[in-house]
C-alpha cells in the first residue's frame, strides 16, 4: 500500500518510478495502410514489448497499459473478439517470457465479462509471476475509472458497515487500499499516443498529480527513444504538489 500524494509529498525523481500509458492509434496506422484494423492490434503488441524492454531500460518500476476501456464494448462486435483473441493469445505467448525475464504480471478491471479461458489465463499468469520484482506490469482490461471507484466504495462498505452510519466520516485515505491499483504507487507520468488529449475515464483517482504527455505518434510506432522523450519531459518539470516553487527551491536552487 502506497501513500497519496495528495497526502505526502513525493521524493522528486528525474525518472518516473510509474508510467501509466494508453496505448492509441492501432486502428488508424492500420487504416493509413490500407489494412484491416486487426494488423494495427497485432502490431501494437510489438510496441508493447519493446516499451517493457524500454522502461526496464530506464529504470521504470511499474508499467501500468489501458488495453481495453469499459467502453470498448461498444465497438464493432467483430473487433471485440478479434481484441479478446488478442489478449487470449498474448497471454499464452508472453506470460512465460515475463516470468523469466523477472516482471510481475497484474490485471486490473472487470474480468468477470471475459470467457473462462481468459480467466484462467489471467489467474495463472499472476499467480506464476507474483514473486518477481524487475518491473511490474499492469493490463487494464475491461477497466474503466468510474468502476474502480465504485468497486472500491463497495469493498469498502462490506469491510466496514459501521461506516454507512450518517455521522460516519469517510476520508480518500480508507478507499485507497481498495482500489484496483493499491499495490503501486501512483504514476508519475501518463503517457497517450493517438494526438487525443484526454484521459478517456483512465485510473481518475490515481492520475490526481500525474504528469501528463500527449503524442501524436501512434501506437503502434511507439518504441524506445519515443519513452525517452517522454521522460525527458516529465525530467525537465517541477512537481510542486501544492507547494510554491519557493517551496520546491528554496533559495532558488
Amino acid at each position: 500500500m502506497f501513500t497519496s500524494s495528495t497526502r505526502v509529498v513525493p521524493e522528486p525523481k528525474k525518472v518516473p518510478r510509474h508510467i501509466a500509458v494508453i496505448m492509441d492509434g492501432n486502428g488508424r496506422w492500420a487504416k493509413k495502410r490500407l489494412l484491416p484494423r486487426v494488423a494495427g492490434h497485432r502490431k501494437g503488441v510489438e510496441a508493447v514489448r519493446a516499451t517493457v524492454k524500454a522502461a526496464i531500460d530506464e529504470g521504470v518500476e511499474f508499467l501500468t497499459l489501458f488495453a481495453f476501456s469499459s467502453e470498448n464494448w461498444r465497438r464493432p462486435a467483430e473487433e471485440v473478439s478479434l481484441l479478446m483473441e488478442l489478449f487470449g493469445r498474448a497471454l499464452e505467448q508472453e506470460v512465460a517470457k515475463l516470468h523469466a525475464n523477472e516482471i510481475r504480471l497484474k490485471v486490473i478491471g472487470d474480468t468477470s465479462r471475459f470467457d473462462r479461458r481468459i480467466g484462467e489465463l489471467v489467474a495463472a499468469g499472476e499467480a506464476l509471476t507474483a514473486g518477481n520484482s524487475r518491473l511490474t506490469l499492469t493490463i487494464a482490461a475491461n477497466y474503466g475509472g468510474r468502476w474502480d471507484l465504485a468497486q472500491a466504495a463497495r469493498a469498502y462498505f462490506a469491510a466496514h458497515p459501521e461506516s454507512l452510519a450518517a455521522d460516519a466520516p469517510v476520508n480518500p485515505e480508507l478507499l485507497e487500499p481498495y482500489l484496483a491499483t493499491a499495490y503501486a504507487p501512483e504514476p508519475d507520468l501518463f503517457i497517450r499516443t493517438g494526438g487525443e488529449q484526454r484521459i478517456s475515464n483512465f485510473l481518475l483517482w490515481q492520475l490526481a498529480y500525474t504528469e501528463l504527455y500527449f503524442t501524436d505518434m501512434l501506437w503502434p510506432d511507439f518504441d524506445a527513444a519515443a519513452l525517452r522523450a517522454a521522460i525527458a519531459s516529465f525530467g525537465g518539470r517541477e512537481r510542486r504538489f501544492g507547494q510554491t516553487g519557493d517551496q520546491v527551491h528554496p533559495g532558488g536552487a
